[in-house]
This record gives structure tokens, sequence and C-alpha cells, in this order.
């Protein structure tokens, strides 16, 4: 169904994305040797080497150096125990900034927020790592940012996680200064799916004015020691702050089960895909080369269905074709045998018409005949100049 280019499809609830950048050395090394690790545990069924891929070169870049090009990463695995799921991840050419990481993936059913995370089927969980980074805001996934005190700062930090971010921005008010357990990030007690989808942005307590300053043009406010999730870009169509929102936030190491059912509910929510995440996943349908020995043949058997209807149609197309040639033939030879025995009527002689340049000729020719007649001879003016004027009186 055609959308108009202010109304996005809604993503479909069997997909999973993610948006992040690789801020270290050597990514790729990093992705393949997490990816042989979890194969060889038997925690993925297979995934595809960029490296050993013929067709790795063929990504749309017509680099083909190094970090100078796209390199796709393709995995496969289930959960639930017969649940496929498929995933792509694509790593962008490095930049000073890092190189940053498109991960979209795929379940046969829609999915469930305590399967495991995709991003940790591509990328190892370690303290510190460096690829966990969100790429609209640079901050961290799944840990505690804290927003800056100079309220310039605070409003674009806010401003980007609402608009280039594909993650799921949180802001939660510290309604006192907590201690050493309140501190801990509150992504770690979230379903495993929602860790590495999740950017939270903590305000001290006396940021709360500043911060809800800074959301106003959204619409939105954070309630005093509570959260709220804040709307992607574009915003879901039915979004209201007061349904994602969170009265009060327990920072004392317990489990924070309403904000947790708040953040599923928005997940699970009809969303709109955001910028270029769409493409992501018609990539991740399209394009996928990582097939068991089943899908390979399924897609040649297909292949040959399309080829015998292609031909069957060129043959129907001939056929066709030569049908008409033959009854045009026999329809020209009618027509000759016709002609022939039909007397052609004699047609009677009709004058040409005289061209423009005879008719000019001979209206000429009239005009001279004129002014000879008119012309006077000789003898006759003599006779007239002696016998006086023109008038007949003499000089």
């Amino acid at each position: 169904m055609p959308t108009s280019p202010s109304v996005r499809p809604t993503m479909p609830p069997t997909v999973w994305l993610a948006r992040g950048r690789h801020v270290g050395p050597a990514p790729q090394d990093v992705l393949l040797r997490r990816l042989r690790q979890l194969k060889d545990s038997g925690a993925i069924d297979d995934y595809l080497d960029p490296s050993e891929d013929e067709d790795a070169g063929d990504s749309g870049n017509p680099e083909d150096s190094g970090g100078s090009r796209e390199l796709v990463f393709e995995a496969r695995w289930r959960v639930a125990e017969t649940v496929t799921v498929r995933a792509r991840l694509t790593l962008a050419p490095g930049t000073d900034a890092g190189q940053e990481w498109v991960l979209v993936a795929e379940a046969e059913r829609p999915w469930d927020q305590r399967w495991p995370s995709p991003a940790t089927m591509f990328w190892p969980e370690e303290p510190d790592a460096d690829w966990d980074h969100d790429a609209a805001t640079g901050l961290r996934l799944g840990d505690v940012n804290r927003l800056p005190s100079d309220d310039k700062a605070m409003r674009r930090i806010l401003r980007d996680a609402v608009r280039g971010s594909w993650a799921v921005d949180v802001v939660v008010h510290e309604a006192m200064t907590p201690d050493e357990h309140g501190r801990l990030p509150l992504a770690r007690l979230l379903p495993a799916s929602l860790r590495h989808r999740v950017v939270e942005h903590r305000a001290a307590p006396h940021q709360l004015r500043a911060v809800n300053w800074a959301l106003r043009v959204i619409g939105v406010e954070v309630p005093r020691g509570g959260a709220i999730v804040l709307p992607g870009h574009p915003a879901p169509p039915e979004y209201t702050g007061g349904d994602f929102s969170v009265r009060t936030v327990f920072l004392d190491g317990s489990e924070p089960s309403e904000l947790i059912d708040t953040l599923t509910r928005y997940v699970a929510s009809p969303r709109p895909f955001p910028d270029g995440a769409e493409d992501a996943l018609t990539a991740l349908r399209e394009q996928w080369r990582l097939l068991t020995l089943e899908e390979e043949l399924a897609r040649e058997r297909a292949l040959v269905a399309m080829y015998a209807e292609a031909l069957d149609a060129m043959t129907k197309s001939r056929d066709l074709y030569r049908e008409a040639a033959e009854a045009a033939h026999e329809a020209l030879a009618a027509y000759r045998e016709n002609a022939a025995s039909v007397p052609v009527p004699s047609q009677p002689s009709v004058a040409q018409p005289a061209s423009p340049l005879q008719q000019l000729s001979r209206t000429l020719e009239r005009l001279r005949g004129t002014a000879k007649a008119l012309r006077p001879t000789p003898g006759t003016r003599e006779e007239s100049d002696a016998d006086g004027g023109p008038d007949g009186s003499e000089r």
C-alpha cells in the first residue's frame, strides 16, 4: 500500500533494531572472534564471514580495501528451541569518531524481550566495551549517562536523542542523591533484548526544572523522582507522555518493575521506522546469503519455476505471433485475387490546371496586347499637332 512522504510504515513486531558506534580498533576482528566462539559453542547455527564471501565487495561501495568499504556480517540462531532468528550487521567505513554499525534481526514470530539480545550474538559482553555507543548521541547503551550541567549541552543531547537515535531513550530523575546501589545502571535489570536498546539519561535532583524546560518542545516532562520514555523520530502516532511515564523509580537496587513494564509496552507498541531502518530490513530480507541446504534447494526450485513460466510465456507469444502472421498473409492473398478479377474502369481525361507561372505569363500577354491597342500611331499624332492642341484650338 503506498504511503505519503509524511507517513512511514510501522515496524513489524518480529523485528529487533539497533544502531551504534564502535570506537576502538579492529571491529571486524572483534566481530569474527565473537561469531566463531558462539558457533563453536553451539549458541548460533552459522555465520557469514565477509572476507570469505565472494560477493562481499558488491555492497554498493566502489572502494574495496579494509576499513574503506562497508562490511556485512550475517548470523542465524534459534530461540525457544524452534524459532529461527536471522540477523544482519552492517559495519560502515571508519571515521575519526569510529565505525558505525547497524544491526537488524527478524524472528519467525513476534519478538520476545526475554530472548537473547542480538547485539551479544555479534559483540562480546565486556565491561567498558568499544561497541556499545549510541550512534546519535555517542552515549553508552545500557549504562548510566548523567545529563550535563550546562543547559545548552543538555538540550543538545536530548534533542539528538529524540531526532536521531534508534535506541529507546529514557530520562530518570533522582529525587535525592542515590546510594551505591542507586548509581548502578537500570539496564542491567531489564530483559536481555532490552539491555542494548536503552540509553539511560540520569538527571540530578537539582536538574528537574532544566530538564523539563528542555523537553517542553516535545510536550513531555519528567515526574519528580520518576522517569519518562522519550518518543523517537518520527514519534508513534498515539504517543502521549502520560502513557509512558513512571511516577516513581526506586533507585535502591531493586527491580524497577513499573519502568520495565513501560519500556516493554513502548517497544511493543506500533512505531514508525526511524531514518534508514526500513532500508536495513529490506536488505536483510532481499540480500540474505547465509542459506541452509533446504533454503538453497527451495531457492533453486523457485528459480526453475520462474524460468519455466517465462519460457512458457515466450512460447505462447511466439505461437500467437505466427498465427497472426499467417492470417495476415491469407488476407493479403485473398485481396490480390479479388483485385485481379475486378476490371478497372476507364478514367475520363481531365485537363490539368495551369501552373501559377503559366497563368502569370498569360496575364502579362493580355496586358501587353491592351497597351498596344491604346498606343497612338505616328501619323495620327502629326495630324493632331498640325490641327492644334488637344482641345482643337490653334496655337
